[in-house]
């Protein structure tokens, strides 16, 4: 596919009555993709979306997101995904941070208390007769496609903007290293408001593959078995619980399992790679369109212990300091604030990720921690992730977070929020790392990480951790 041709009539054309979606409802070809898309471009444009307009996206995936995505790419609109997580505060904030005056949604509960926003229904839009369509003029790769926030794990949330050429060199950069092609069924286990997500969607139709749509609430070896899964994107937390409760006969016959969103517990990988799992661990960022480095299939252990090396279309330097600095075809066009773009890159064109890193002697990418969660603690500075990953070195540690404390005598201490999965085995965690760390950098208190606290989030909140840590210890 080159740049001009729409992915979706390119799938119709080269995939026809090969599968597009499955889901709980059926089946859906490339070829009724198609269709679908061009009914809904068409009842777009009557709403009077117009090229260039910002349009939120609020709904549950599903086919009809899908669809709505891929018309609005093909009106030259740009989609703004919008998370379901947030309440109706938080949506009219997000949407005014991009000033998208124009909402896609079914909650009942956003009329009305929108201000300024006009809701459209997404029936409305996606049902139609296929004397409706409309066809695409050709996209370009240098234009605006999307609007994507950040995790907002080390403070406010920003809205980055992607072209349509930032996903389409994601994906073929992707697809170069895991293998994607028709048949294939990769599950869309990641929400659509992630850069992930769209991730999998774009992967799937520059293949011909099948973008997999899981029951709500469904197990997810029970999704795997039930759709004729081949590929997977998960985050460490859920690998590891599949691997703790014994449910690994559905992950045997993957062909691939793509971790990302955090680090990686060096006893998961050493089980994982023991059971032949075929896993790819990962480097990533929204402001990269996601994947930046990854593993090659049958990585051998010593490289899973890394995030791989540089895709194509990506370049990745280490800087003087240690900080890992991006660019390429897949680097996104900046930051929106309403009507303006900040675009935070150096004079060469790399953008700054405020990860650090180093890259090992095959050129695989080992990622250490992030500048702004360094902290100071009498005189000596500490880097949470390096306490995490003893931690996660201890038998029975599912996954541990390290925030600092306010301390009147050294400025700030450590402490750590772990959950672990012998949760009735007590277990002298200060007393292991004394073992292997200078005290000043043993955690001062040591609490449990609550499901509500984690959660399957791509990424912890360290602030709001923070926050508990100091109401925890008396140090509010």
């Amino acid at each position: 596919m080159t740049e001009g041709v729409c992915p979706v009539a390119y799938g119709a054309a080269s995939y026809g009555s090969r599968i597009a979606i499955v889901s709980p409802r059926g089946t859906v070809t490339y070829e009724e993709l198609e269709r679908r898309v061009a009914v809904a471009a068409a009842r777009l444009r009557e709403a009077g979306c117009a090229e260039g307009m910002r349009v939120g996206l609020h709904l549950p995936t599903g086919e009809a997101y899908i669809v709505l995505l891929l018309a609005l790419l093909r009106i030259r609109c740009v989609a703004c995904p919008v998370s379901t997580r947030l309440p109706e505060q938080g949506i009219a904030a997000a949407l005014d941070l991009i000033a998208c005056r124009v909402l896609i949604s079914d909650d009942v509960r956003l009329h009305g208390c929108l201000e300024g926003v006009r809701i459209l229904s997404p029936e409305a839009v996606v049902n139609g007769e296929p004397g409706a369509g409309y066809s695409s003029a050709g996209l370009d790769f240098d234009q605006p496609a999307t609007i994507i926030s950040t995790s907002g794990s080390t403070g406010r949330p920003k809205a980055a903007l992607h072209t349509w050429g930032n996903h389409y060199f994601n994906a073929l950069g992707s697809n170069a290293n895991i293998p994607v092609e028709p048949g294939h069924r990769w599950l869309l286990s990641l929400p659509l408001y992630h850069v992930g997500g769209l991730g999998i969607v774009s992967r799937c139709l520059l293949a011909g593959a099948t973008i997999a749509i899981p029951v709500r609430g469904e197990a997810f070896t029970q999704s795997i078995a039930s759709l004729g899964i081949t590929h997977v994107s998960m985050v460490t937390t859920q690998l590891m619980r599949l691997l703790r409760e014994g449910q690994t006969d559905q992950l045997t016959g993957l062909s691939a399992i793509l971790l990302g969103g955090s680090a990686f517990s060096p006893a998961l990988l050493e089980d994982a790679y023991a059971m032949g799992l075929p896993i790819h661990t990962s480097y990533g960022l929204t402001e990269m369109t996601s994947q930046v480095t990854t593993t090659p299939p049958g990585a051998d252990l010593d490289a899973l212990r890394t995030s791989g090396s540089c895709l194509p279309y990506r370049e990745l330097r280490i800087s003087e300091d240690g900080e890992i600095l991006v660019r390429g075809r897949t680097r996104f066009l900046g930051y929106v604030e309403r009507e303006h773009l900040h675009q935070p890159f150096d004079a060469e064109g790399w953008y700054h990720t405020g990860d650090l890193g180093t890259l090992d002697e095959r050129g695989n990418l080992v990622v250490s921690g992030r500048q702004d969660n360094m902290f100071i603690s009498g005189g000596e500075n500490i880097q949470p992730e390096e306490i995490e990953w003893h931690l996660g070195q201890l038998t029975g540690v599912e996954q541990a977070v390290v925030v600092p404390v306010p301390d009147a005598e050294f400025g700030f201490r450590p402490v750590a929020f772990v959950r672990s999965y012998n949760a009735g085995e007590e277990i002298d965690y200060r007393a292991a790392l004394e073992s292997v760390l200078p005290r000043f950098k043993v955690p001062y208190a040591i609490f449990p990480l609550e499901d509500e606290q984690a959660g399957e989030r791509m990424k912890v909140d360290r602030r709001a951790l923070a926050a508990r840590a100091a109401t925890l210890t008396g140090r509010a």
